[in-house]
């Protein structure tokens, strides 16, 4: 059991194809973009996944690509903070804003760097067939010649290709949380001083937070109904959110402003991955193709890394691929399960059925992390974030079954 391809550049793929090196193993890397892709959303790293990137020896250099984010303050209409939330307030993994936040690309780039010498990546490419047999997994490809590879994992993100290929359509592992999601760079220069900012009304919430360098990102949430429509149209997704955010005050005139130019405009429908396994003979997923919580969950990124060690550890250790799967499985599960629950709390909260609601909200943001016991109110974020233990990988298996 030597060589392993893996579908998605992201972050999932690149960790996996790091520990999968480290014990030998032969990983190929295949990503439909033509590089590694730059710029994203603002990311967190909670709990256990920064033990793991400790291990990876990439911790420094995601601590010095650090946003700079301090916390999150719910503003009204005339920007006036009604509510805030320090990044440590509810202990070292943070409350809704981690103190260690990074952009996703700059962590893609930290992850790809660590991986550029000795794995094979193919950008511009993409899987379009797999067939299994008792020794490996013919993979057919969009522009490269077909190989065949002992084992297939499929790290390629929510809209995961490999998983319709080997599982089925994605409408059946879909769960929709009613609502939009869209994230895009703005003309933003003011100072932010490291603080998210979000503007919420009755079903939608919008919402400035800081990069690097003065610049920040937009974000609109709203809830709704399933909207028929090409996901590749993004005239149409633009003008949806700009019908939608119309009317409100704060500064979502201005930022809607940006909408229509944004070249890093990225929009999507709100949906968990519930899955009952996440293998199928030699083929196994990984981070939001297997477990999506949803960006409400706030632990995507850090899922996504725990789950690279713990697979990559399991196979180099198992006596064979059907017994580090099913291993993989029984270590992740119950981490997942807290994190998909966790998400729908922040569903509630962005995007609230009333404006008593959102007062609630407030008020309990501004009392409640000062009571004893505020943090389990709140989820027990640092708790969650650590409910995997990581075993000390050490052995390596050559046996193929």
């Amino acid at each position: 059991m030597n060589s392993v391809l893996i579908s998605g550049a992201g972050v999932a793929g690149p960790a996996l194809a790091y520990w999968l090196r480290h014990y030998g193993f032969a990983p190929t890397v295949v990503e439909r973009a033509p590089a590694p892709r730059a710029g994203g959303q603002a990311i967190d790293l909670r709990g256990t996944a920064r033990e793991v990137a400790r291990r990876m020896g990439v911790l420094d250099q995601v601590r010095a690509a650090h946003t700079g984010a301090r916390g999150m303050a719910f503003v009204n209409a005339a920007g006036k903070r009604t509510s805030t939330m320090a990044s440590d307030a509810l202990g070292d993994s943070g409350g809704v804003i981690a103190e260690l936040e990074i952009l996703r690309g700059d962590l893609v780039r930290i992850l790809h760097e660590a991986t550029d010498s000795g794995v094979e990546y193919a950008f511009g490419d993409r899987i379009t067939s797999l067939t299994q047999t008792d020794t490996g997994v013919r993979a057919t490809f969009e522009r490269a010649a077909p190989r065949t590879f002992d084992l297939v994992i499929g790290a390629d993100g929510l809209h995961s290709g490999v998983r319709s290929l080997v599982f089925g359509p994605e409408s059946r592992f879909a769960h929709d949380l009613g609502a939009y999601i869209c994230v895009f760079g703005t003309t933003q220069r003011d100072d932010l001083d490291g603080w998210q900012l979000m503007h919420t009304v009755p079903g939608r919430t919008a919402g400035l937070y800081p990069l690097p360098g003065g610049e920040a990102n937009a974000m609109f949430v709203f809830a709704s109904p399933p909207l028929e429509h090409d996901r590749r149209d993004t005239a149409w997704q633009r003008n949806v959110v700009a019908t939608t955010f119309a009317d409100d005050g704060w500064e979502v005139p201005r930022l809607l402003g940006d909408l229509s130019q944004a070249p890093d405009f990225y929009f999507d429908r709100l949906s968990q991955i519930r899955m009952d396994s996440w293998s199928d003979g030699r083929v196994a997923l990984l981070g939001d193709a297997a477990f999506c919580a949803s960006p409400m969950a706030g632990n995507g990124t850090s899922m996504a890394l725990v789950g690279a060690y713990v697979l990559a550890g399991e196979l180099a250790t198992a006596p064979d691929h059907t017994t580090a799967f099913r291993r993989y499985e029984e270590v992740m599960r119950e981490y997942v399960r807290r994190c998909q629950k966790f998400a729908l709390g922040g569903v509630d909260s962005l995007m609230p059925k009333s404006r008593m609601f959102i007062r609630m909200r407030d008020f309990s943001l501004r009392v409640v992390p000062h009571l004893p016991g505020g943090a389990r109110l709140f989820g027990d974020l640092q708790k969650l974030a650590s409910t995997v233990s990581l075993q000390d990988y050490r052995g390596r298996s050559l046996t193929s079954s």
